[in-house]
Parts: C-alpha cells; sequence; structure tokens
C-alpha cells in the first residue's frame, strides 16, 4: 500500500470520526437553513401559485429580450460546466490534488460543502414543488421542480467553499474574484435560460452561503489548519 494511499486512508478515518461526533450539529445545521426557506413558503405560498413575484417576471422578460445565439451558446456551456455530470469531478480533483499537498482538511470541507447543498437541494425541491416557468419561453426543458436552483445552489456552494479554502492564501483575492464571477455567471445563466425565477437563484445563493459558513465553523474546531492557507503558514497571510 503507497504512502499516499494510506494518508488518504487515515483521512477518511478522521473524517468518519468527525461525522459520528458532529452529526447532531450537522443535522441542525441543515433544518437551520431549511427553517428559512420554509418560512419564506409559508409567507410566499400564494406567490409562487400564481407564478412568481413581480420581479421574477420582469426579469426574466428582461433576459428574453436581450437573447443572442452568442450568449445562449455561453449559457448553455454554463449548464454543463456547472451541471451535475460535470462539477462533482471537478470538485474532486480539487479536493484530492489538496490532500496531496497535505491539505486534507481543506479537501473534504470543499467535498462536504458540496455535497451537503446538493442534499440541501434534493429536500427543498420535495418540500416547495414550485413549478418551473413557462416551458415555451424556456431555451431548454429541465426535469424536476424550481425552487431553489439547484445549479444555483451547487456552484455557489463551490465556489464559497473555494473562497474559505484559499482565502488565508496569496492566491485569496484572485480566487474570491473567479469564484465569486463563477456562481453569479451559472445563477443568472439559469434565468437566462427560462429554467428558472430569479428568486430561486437568490434562495440557493442564501442556503448555500449559510450552509457552507456553517460547515466551516463546525470543521476548522476539529481541524484548525483549515483556518490557514493549504500550503501551510509560509504563504498564509
Amino acid at each position: 500500500m503507497s504512502g499516499l494511499h494510506l494518508k488518504w486512508h487515515f483521512t477518511r478515518r478522521e473524517l468518519w470520526a468527525f461525522l459520528k461526533s458532529n452529526w447532531r450539529a450537522l443535522l441542525l445545521l441543515l433544518i437551520g437553513v431549511l427553517a428559512p426557506l420554509l418560512l419564506f413558503l409559508e409567507l410566499a405560498e400564494d406567490v409562487f401559485r400564481d407564478g412568481g413575484f413581480p420581479w421574477d417576471s420582469s426579469i426574466l422578460e428582461w433576459y428574453r429580450t436581450h437573447r443572442t445565439p452568442q450568449l445562449t451558446a455561453a449559457a448553455n456551456t454554463l449548464a454543463v460546466l456547472g451541471g451535475f455530470a460535470v462539477l462533482p469531478l471537478v470538485t474532486a480533483l480539487i479536493a484530492f490534488l489538496l490532500a496531496r499537498t497535505g491539505a486534507k482538511a481543506h479537501g473534504w470541507f470543499l467535498i462536504m460543502a458540496l455535497s451537503g447543498a446538493a442534499l440541501l437541494n434534493a429536500v427543498a425541491k420535495l418540500l416547495f414543488q414550485r413549478a418551473r416557468p413557462d416551458i415555451l419561453e424556456a431555451l431548454v426543458r429541465e426535469p424536476g421542480f424550481s425552487f431553489p436552483s439547484g445549479h444555483a445552489m451547487s456552484n455557489a456552494a463551490f465556489g464559497f467553499a473555494l473562497i474559505l479554502v484559499f482565502w488565508r492564501s496569496r492566491a485569496g483575492w484572485p480566487v474570491a474574484v473567479v469564484a465569486g464571477l463563477w456562481a453569479v455567471a451559472v445563477g443568472a445563466s439559469r434565468n437566462y435560460l427560462g429554467v428558472h425565477y430569479p428568486s430561486d437563484v437568490l434562495a440557493g445563493f442564501f442556503a448555500s452561503a449559510a450552509w457552507v459558513a456553517g460547515l466551516y465553523l463546525l470543521m476548522s474546531r476539529r481541524w484548525p489548519g483549515l483556518r490557514k492557507s493549504p500550503k501551510g503558514e509560509r504563504d498564509t497571510r
């Protein structure tokens, strides 16, 4: 068994110990993120049933009037790269590279951030069951429910987690700018394609931010090194 495999196996045992000792806190965090969304559902149930907020329709109409072949191609590319076939692979690759440099906690944090956001999104969609915008106006067909946006939620979790992973490093600001723009671009592309209301995207952003921030606080207690640069003390600002 190679040294790398032994190291990765040890990391998995550490993560399992963390999950066993913190599962209640993680469950409360998941419920805590869902609770505001459920309150929002109670307040906006009639609005959802009637097709969304007035600004939902206005923004979607603005996107429809500004569609071009070039923008449509870009939006479709973002849908693929930020989708469930590519994003998990990219996340796993980055996590693996972080683990190889010794930043195993950073790698697991990135994986758990994306996994938790995906789980939250699946539960929220089942609870809300909001229909998607008018399929006749959409450029692509998407299965499932609309609220909150899975693409927006996953990519916001990915981007925010990357920002926290590299924030204390010298690459902190460049990573923050690129990751932030990426999350916003993917979210906007969902509105452009007509498969989500703007409120779906905004809810996905806020829910992911709350989940990732809470997860970071929990994991950094177990692994204080998570608050430092993945490259160690010499690269930590």
